[in-house]
């Protein structure tokens, strides 16, 4: 299970609500493995360009490997960051595999911001663009108000439900996974 997302900073609310959801894949027995901020640094997507730099072939290498992906963004000015956006158009370099883009595989999806409005839009264009790569957009996503709930360094949150949530669609993209694989 990858998880892909967070923002430039260190400890995020974005990477924590990232971690609390792999640890609910964590939980239905899955191992995981966490890509955030300075890993997903990346020149500018351009398939025209086939060299890619080390971390952009480690994120590709990582997304193939992957039977499920939990992706969470903060939500900048009602629309997912940059940072995320330009990871997930490394994707297309998964376009002539076995399993094209993210073809087969459950994706779980989170969006943090300052606000309702753009927590609901931001985790709309998550899912639009996952069903726009061929994955499947777990039942449960979570649009996470910032200006109401707090993570914090041990793992939790301020608010249990929210919790619950992001560990709930890291457990669905765990059984999704399982399943998928057997």
């Amino acid at each position: 299970m990858l998880g892909i997302g967070g923002s430039l900073r260190t400890g995020s609310q974005s990477e924590r609500a990232l971690q609390i959801a792999l640890d609910g894949a964590a939980e239905a027995g899955v191992r995981t493995r966490l890509l955030t901020g300075p890993e997903l640094v990346l020149p500018f997507y351009d398939a025209g360009v086939p060299e890619r730099d080390e971390r952009a072939t480690r994120l590709v290498e990582a997304i193939r490997q992957a039977d499920g992906l939990i992706v969470v963004s903060p939500g900048y000015h009602g629309a997912l960051s940059g940072l995320v956006k330009n990871a997930l158009d490394y994707v297309e370099d998964l376009r002539e595999d076995r399993r094209p883009y993210l073809d087969g595989r459950a994706v779980g999806l989170a969006a943090v911001a300052y606000g309702w409005q753009a927590a609901v839009t931001t985790l709309e264009q998550l899912r639009t663009i996952t069903h726009a790569l061929r994955g499947w957009a777990t039942p449960l996503g979570g649009s996470i108000n910032s200006a109401e709930t707090k993570f914090d360094e041990a793992g939790g949150a301020s608010d249990e439900k929210t919790v619950r949530t992001l560990r709930l669609i890291g457990r669905q993209v765990a059984e999704f996974a399982v399943t998928r694989t057997v």
